[in-house]
């Protein structure tokens, strides 16, 4: 999820275990918490691929994180020690901001690896754009209120305490709806006869009424848009090619197995001038991709692999009005 999201559950969450006890300090650090594993993107891995799909692994681990826990106790209560007799409570409150972080990033589709080093899979359920206002809203407010309350600051301890609560179950809701949009598109598939290996269902930019459905073919991945404020329960469909032949010569080559695998089988394969592009299909729609990465050089008789290199993704903003109508039913 985005920064100010995290912050904001990571503050909540400190305020709902601790701030009854220790004030607003409570708050604070859960947001400095909230925030703390995404650090890693400073971290060089050498190259675009490996920044890519590196981030979100040994900092996004549970265990990691509950090794860190200590350290982060020792350093709050040594900077705040009229409150260090709350040891369990900044023990839970540390380790809870850590976890809600990773489990939340989890429900969206860019992969978190919260179990590493045991297991490198990248969790994604889709289930939550990285920007949602109906999640994030909920979580600002109550931390308004925690911070603005002198009067009365256990009815702002109550206030964030059902903040928090009403994100969690919009959240909750988000998992419904996917399963829910994921059914109708596996109906409309069979009913179109459309062969399929894949499919996965993706929240849409800020909101979970409108679904994109992508689905991995054997000639290469066809795209559907599902809104549950549609009349009824067929998606159109539209098939794209994905030129996999451009990858022979290139198979053992880090960036391409890498981004196979990160991606778990939602790529796209093409051509672009003379460079071989791999694009993770899941994040973005149509003509748009966030990432696409160069692997390497068309040549005689196959490509030749090159250095990874990001290319830029220009956002057209008729796109966004375009996904506003459709979630409207249109």
């Amino acid at each position: 999820m985005d920064s100010l999201t995290q912050i904001a559950l990571g503050a909540a969450v400190g305020e709902a275990v601790l701030g009854h006890r220790v004030g607003r300090k409570a708050a604070l650090w859960g947001a400095i918490l909230g925030t703390l594993p995404d650090l890693d993107v400073l971290i060089p891995f050498g190259d675009p691929v490996a920044d890519f799909t590196f981030h979100r692994s040994f900092s996004h681990s549970v265990f990691m994180l509950a090794l860190l826990t200590p350290l982060m106790v020792w350093l709050i209560r040594k900077i705040h020690p009229a409150d260090a007799d709350h040891r369990k409570g900044w023990y839970a409150l540390v380790y809870l901001a850590f976890l809600t972080h990773v489990l939340l990033d989890s429900c969206t589709i860019y992969g978190t690896q919260i179990l590493w080093p045991l297991s490198d899979y990248p969790m994604t359920w889709g289930s939550i754009f990285i920007i949602d206002p109906l999640y994030t809203l909920p979580l600002i407010a109550g931390i308004i209120a925690v911070a603005a309350a002198r009067r009365n600051p256990k009815g702002a301890y109550r206030f964030n305490l059902a903040m928090l609560t009403l994100s969690t179950l919009y959240l909750g809701w988000s998992f419904a709806a996917k399963f829910h949009a994921q059914g109708v598109a596996r109906e409309a598939l069979a009913r179109q006869g459309i062969e399929h290996r894949q499919i996965v269902t993706l929240a849409s930019p800020f909101n979970t009424i409108l679904w994109r459905v992508l689905v991995m073919t054997p000639e290469g991945y066809a795209e559907g848009w599902y809104s549950l404020l549609d009349t009824d329960h067929n998606i159109d469909f539209t098939l794209h090619s994905s030129e996999q032949e451009l990858l022979v010569g290139l198979e053992s080559h880090f960036p391409v197995s890498r981004l196979q695998w990160f991606t778990k089988g939602f790529y796209r394969v093409g051509q672009e001038g003379q460079s071989v592009v791999i694009t993770d299909l899941r994040m973005g729609a149509g003509d748009y991709y966030v990432f696409r990465f160069k692997v390497g050089e068309a040549a005689n008789p196959h490509a030749v692999p090159t250095p990874s290199e990001q290319l830029e993704a220009t956002l057209d903003r008729r796109v966004l009005i375009d996904l506003w109508h459709r979630l409207k039913g249109n």
